[in-house]
């Protein structure tokens, strides 16, 4: 660092500042325009994108469906927060933080809407009584490692991922710090999963689906291509549980809900049935234009 900032005494926007997210980074909530959302023949009506926080969702949802539940069939319309749809009025109606995913569950009335990837989760898990434990203690352990996500997330996102890979200049002191969390964290867990099959025990739960879009998908070498910078490979534990759920048939379904980046095949940008990845992913719809 050359230079020290020193902050104004009141901060003021600056609309040209904030690098690849500055055009949809503003200080202020609410709807920037009108716009409908569209709704599917299905009961759940998700609006996401496939971030890790969207993939929380869709892998549950997918993970739902390969377990019978019936009803947990949904339709995945497509927000594309580089255009600004998080911001129009229907999305702001149901999640009035402007974040994806939303979800709206019209098999109640009036149609409930549930907001924060996990909340969503929670909400899905005790609706269809999967995927978090019946007894008290596993249940709050899941909850725990739940909500131990929630919190860490924004730290290895807005933190690590932001310095080390898209802000508009590399500074150590921030890069140094949150790498010094990031690691912490993937100790917290690898030393969790030392004698755990999954992250909150024997059980394969929404602890796990929650947490494995980005630690998971951090290790495996897909997140800002820092794996040999974080030396994941050193986290031998939480390797072992990425790859073991990579190999999930219903995580690999739901990772290409609402995804728009990366190879075709794995681009599923809407989707309304199961039979949608067999036919409607864009390599498939582009090879039929």
């Amino acid at each position: 660092m050359t230079e020290t900032y020193t902050p104004p005494k009141v901060w003021t926007w600056d609309k040209e500042n904030g690098g690849p997210f500055a055009s949809i980074n503003r200080p202020i909530a609410g709807a920037t325009h009108d716009k409908a959302l569209p709704v599917g023949d299905h009961a759940l009506q998700l609006y996401s994108l496939a971030t890790p926080n969207g993939q929380k969702v869709t892998i549950l949802l997918e993970e739902l469906l390969a377990a019978g539940v019936t009803d947990a069939e949904y339709d995945a319309w497509l927000i594309r927060i580089g255009d600004g749809d998080q911001f129009g009025s229907d999305f702001v109606g149901i999640n009035p933080n402007s974040k994806i995913p939303a979800l709206l569950d019209h098999s109640v009335s009036p149609p409930q809407r549930v907001f924060e990837s996990g909340s969503i989760l929670l909400y899905l898990a005790e609706k269809f009584g999967k995927f978090l434990p019946a007894d008290p203690a596993g249940r709050t352990e899941a909850r725990n490692w739940l909500f131990w996500q929630m919190g860490a997330g924004p730290l290895l996102g807005g933190g690590f991922g932001h310095f080390f890979a898209y802000a508009p200049e590399k500074f150590e002191y921030p890069i140094n710090r949150y790498t010094m969390e990031v690691k912490r964290q993937l100790d917290v867990l690898d030393r969790q999963l030392a004698n755990n099959d999954y992250i909150a025990g024997a059980e394969y739960s929404i602890a796990d689906i929650a947490i494995w879009p980005w630690y998971g998908g951090l290790v495996l070498g897909r997140a800002y291509d820092a794996a040999e910078f974080l030396d994941v490979a050193s986290y031998k534990n939480v390797v072992r549980w990425a790859q073991q759920i990579d190999a999930r048939p219903a995580v690999k379904r739901g990772r290409m809900v609402n995804k728009v980046n990366g190879p075709l095949e794995e681009q599923l940008h809407e989707r309304h049935d199961a039979g949608d990845f067999d036919t409607k992913t864009q390599d498939k719809l582009e090879g039929a234009a």
